[in-house]
């Protein structure tokens, strides 16, 4: 099966809310991304509702035609907000108000215990979960316990890796990625990749089957409409697994 594109609109919603206004629309954002070829669509509901509001979400919910994947911090308000819409995937993640951008995965090691719950809510609604986590067995192993469907693997330390630190966090997505693959779980990735950067990450780690790309897409589509970036990554995607 080929690697699969879910674009993340939230910065769209940024550039709205900057000025408060109407536009642009991520809801607009992701029908323009699922016809140009996205197999499906990420958006982020924080808790302070820097971008993405309750309303992008119930309308994305009526008019996503490939798949919704809705992440969001592991909060009781949350978990209505996604029980209420029934999105076809919520991916839990981690949150901190003062962050600009979410820094690392989820610690699910630690935080079993008050997880357990909500996962087991979602299940009961037929709602799957992802979580979102840094490329190591324990906390793929502990998802697992969970029953999540698929793990997201944080590449945010890849993508700012330099020199021999790059080989390492490559190795260390590639293991990930078996480890998670051998459970088995769908494994996704994302957080800092580009149209750069991500065919060496899948040839190094095959295993991966859905890449989640918000911000570096969004920024191309400054450049080459959002048509083309999504062509664009779409092509790196194609690169990376023709290599």
């Amino acid at each position: 099966m080929p690697v699969e594109l879910h674009v993340n609109v939230d910065h769209v919603a940024t550039l709205r809310q900057a000025r408060g206004t109407k536009y642009p629309d991520p809801v607009h954002a992701a029908i323009q991304c699922e016809l140009a070829g996205a197999h499906g669509i990420t958006v982020h509901l924080r808790e302070d509702r820097r971008h993405i509001q309750d309303r992008d979400v119930r309308v994305l919910r009526e008019v996503v035609t490939t798949r919704l994947n809705l992440e969001m911090a592991a909060t009781e308000e949350m978990l209505r907000i996604a029980l209420e819409t029934a999105p076809d995937l919520v991916t839990l993640v981690p949150e901190k108000r003062e962050e600009q951008t979410t820094e690392g995965g989820l610690d699910v090691v630690a935080h079993q215990k008050s997880l357990k719950p909500l996962i087991a809510a979602l299940l009961e609604a037929n709602i799957p979960t992802s979580l979102f986590v840094d490329p190591d067995a324990r906390q793929i192993d502990a998802a697992v316990a969970l029953g999540a469907a698929t793990v997201e693997l944080h590449t945010g330390d890849y993508a700012n890796a330099q020199g021999g630190a790059l080989e390492k966090e490559l190795q260390r997505l590639a293991d990930a990625a078996e480890h998670a693959e051998g459970h088995p779980l769908i494994v996704a990735a994302g957080h800092g990749l580009t149209v750069r950067n991500l065919a060496d990450l899948l040839v190094e780690a095959p295993p991966i089957a859905e890449l989640n790309i918000g911000h570096a897409l969004v920024s191309d589509a400054v450049f080459y409409g959002l048509e083309g970036a999504v062509q664009r990554f779409l092509d790196a995607i194609a690169d990376g697994e023709a290599e």
